[in-house]
């Protein structure tokens, strides 16, 4: 396990059991954003950092003629992830795997190259290397198929003393708001020869992007 992975495990060990009661007050915008994902009937959803299984659940209650993949760098998160669709009795179509966002083997974990629908929800922000990962999210997109982002913002809208108490917390976590985000994303639609989709939600509070390919 990379460094970065030893980090997540130690980091989330313990918290991943009250991970997604908390977060939900202000991981905003992850909702809507699986509420147009779209796919096909039968396409396939990828998270790249998929944590504690959450989103993917979600994903498929919302379109449950999808197959969901999901992959994250910490064994702790994809175990409790793991449970929590065993719960709910979506094992059979949600698969998991460990792998590092910026590199990682689609084809050796899942059996294929590309995906109808690729998402990163809030986890940008805690990979060091997040451009690079952002790059490979693009390349995991079928052709006709969509990246959507969404992460933190700069937080423009908001007073001063909210941005730097927020931003405060957030290290705690290795938490890092990405101050170019949504230039990177336009830049990976220009590599990727896509449409990028950028607007700021909740002046500024989080950032929602995306990449379309022809």
């Amino acid at each position: 396990m990379s460094d970065h992975g030893r980090l997540m495990d130690g980091t989330y060990r313990w918290q991943r059991h009250i991970y997604d009661i908390t977060r939900k007050y202000y991981l905003l915008g992850r909702d809507g954003l699986i509420a147009d994902l779209a796919p096909p009937s039968g396409g396939s959803v990828l998270e790249i950092g998929c944590g504690t299984g959450r989103n993917l659940i979600a994903v498929g209650k919302v379109w449950p003629h999808a197959r969901l993949y999901g992959v994250d760098i910490s064994q702790a998160m994809l175990d409790t992830a793991q449970l929590s669709v065993e719960r709910v009795g979506m094992a059979r179509c949600v698969r998991l795997a460990q792998g590092d966002a910026v590199d990682f083997d689609p084809m050796a974990l899942f059996g294929r190259a590309t995906f109808d629908r690729v998402f990163i929800s809030y986890a940008l922000s805690m990979i060091p290397e997040w451009e690079a990962a952002l790059a490979q999210a693009a390349r995991c997109v079928a052709p006709g198929g969509r990246l959507e982002v969404v992460d933190f913002g700069q937080q423009e809208g908001w007073p001063g003393i909210w941005r730097r108490a927020l931003f405060g917390w957030l290290a705690r976590f290795h938490v890092t708001p990405r101050a170019v985000l949504s230039n990177a994303i336009e830049t990976v639609a220009r590599d990727v020869g896509g449409q990028p989709n950028v607007r700021t939600l909740y002046r500024g509070y989080a950032v929602r992007g995306g990449v379309a390919l022809g």
